[in-house]
């Protein structure tokens, strides 16, 4: 029995990453004897065993054959006679079909270490194909490494398009593809996973609503980049600067979907996008299993963005107004969640990425100034029932007013 160290915690150890997850093949052992040994198996398509103390996971050395369509159709095989280098063709990319031994030795039959230091990812085998995740995977993979000059070698683009082009991504389930989407939202550049998504063809499959943006054209007066799908790219790049929060960077990515139903004849102005996109994400959301938190945030930042964007212009009675409809009286981080995305909003677009966005100092100030008006006093000036609402409602717009003009 020997065990190996494979995987993604192989690849990250040689980048100089933080490894958080181990993955260990073991070769030349059956279930019997790990189970003799105090594994736990937890496998029910293929043997795979928990460490009796650290709990992490082992699998017997397998191999896999393509029998049905989608990421779940394969026959697997697993026996003592599997060797470690049958196991690693498997694998997606060759910087993820590496080994490591008991002495710290580095088993690399497929030249994933020579493709890390081309950053490349490249595809192992031509049964690359035969999983539609790996396209999604491949994207992520994609944004994850960007930071370090990684890109996809045109051959491995090739297959991924070849996967969308035989229709196998309609077998991946809506849970899968938003697991990908949301790991990718962590990445140093989440807009890269959209990027490669577009590039094979994929982006209008899965995540149809967004791909719809591309080619939508916008006033060059306020968007110098023009096409929309390009200033979602950027905006995606810029909430990654903002913000680590994943809500924030999942809101900025879909706050114009309203775009991408906009009448060619209505080009390029799209004043009904923040009322058409609410629908859009909703649907989007409903279709891939989008948490709700996620959802929340996203409508609110689609419903309010323009209108933060003329803070400047609006009258204090809309600011209370607008705080009411985002609940930040007894949300008050929704506020600044809201700002961040658009802040990003504002910094998508070529050649502006670093002007200041100084509608939020504005926001803030009219939202701090309505916060300090205090019911109690209220009450105690003899309002009652529905009167306090509309004295609270007075007094803030009142406050506002007076902290703008100051």
């Amino acid at each position: 029995m020997q065990v190996y160290l494979v995987g993604g915690a192989v690849r990250d150890q040689l980048l100089k990453l933080d490894v958080y997850d181990k993955d260990w093949v073991v070769v030349g052992a059956t279930p019997e004897q790990m189970l003799n040994a105090g594994f736990q198996a937890v496998g029910k398509d293929f043997p795979v065993f928990l460490h009796p103390k650290n709990k992490q996971e082992h699998a017997l050395a397998r191999t896999e054959r393509k029998s049905g369509h989608g990421y779940t159709g394969f026959e697997c095989f697993s026996s003592p006679d599997v060797t470690l280098e049958e196991d690693l063709q498997r694998r997606d990319l060759t910087i993820n079909a590496m080994a490591q031994n008991q002495q710290d030795d580095i088993i690399d039959p497929y030249q994933g270490r020579l493709d890390l230091e081309l950053r490349v990812l490249r595809h192992v085998s031509p049964a690359f194909v035969d999983d539609p995740l790996r396209v999604l995977r491949v994207a992520r993979f994609a944004a994850k490494l960007a930071h370090l000059g990684f890109t996809v070698a045109p051959e491995t683009l090739s297959l991924m398009q070849r996967i969308v082009d035989d229709g196998e991504l309609a077998h991946l389930t809506p849970e899968r593809v938003w697991q990908e989407w949301h790991k990718s939202l962590s990445a140093p550049h989440p807009e890269v996973f959209l990027d490669i998504l577009r590039q094979c063809g994929a982006l209008k499959v899965v995540l149809p609503e967004i791909d719809a943006l591309f080619g939508v054209p916008q006033p060059e007066k306020w968007h110098p980049e023009i096409d929309t799908g390009i200033h979602t790219l950027l905006v995606a790049q810029q909430a990654s600067k903002l913000s680590t929060e994943t809500t924030i960077r999942f809101a900025a990515q879909v706050h114009d979907l309203g775009k991408g139903v906009t009448p060619r004849d209505e080009w390029p102005s799209h004043k009904l996008h923040c009322h058409t996109g609410q629908k859009l994400i909703k649907q989007l959301c409903q279709r891939v299993r989008v948490p709700n938190e996620y959802r929340d945030l996203a409508l609110a930042v689609c419903a309010q963005h323009s209108n933060i964007h003329r803070a400047h212009e609006l009258k204090p009675a809309t600011f209370v107004k607008i705080f009411s409809q985002l609940d930040v009286w007894r949300k008050p981080a929704k506020l600044a969640q809201v700002l961040l995305c658009c802040e990003a909003d504002h910094r998508g677009r070529k050649g502006l990425e670093n002007q200041p966005y100084r509608q939020a100092e504005r926001v803030k100030q009219a939202y701090h100034a309505a916060i300090n008006v205090n019911v109690q006093t209220i009450i105690a000036d003899g309002f009652k029932g529905q009167a306090i609402r509309e004295e609270l409602e007075k007094r803030k717009t009142s406050a506002i007013a007076e902290a703008l003009r100051s």
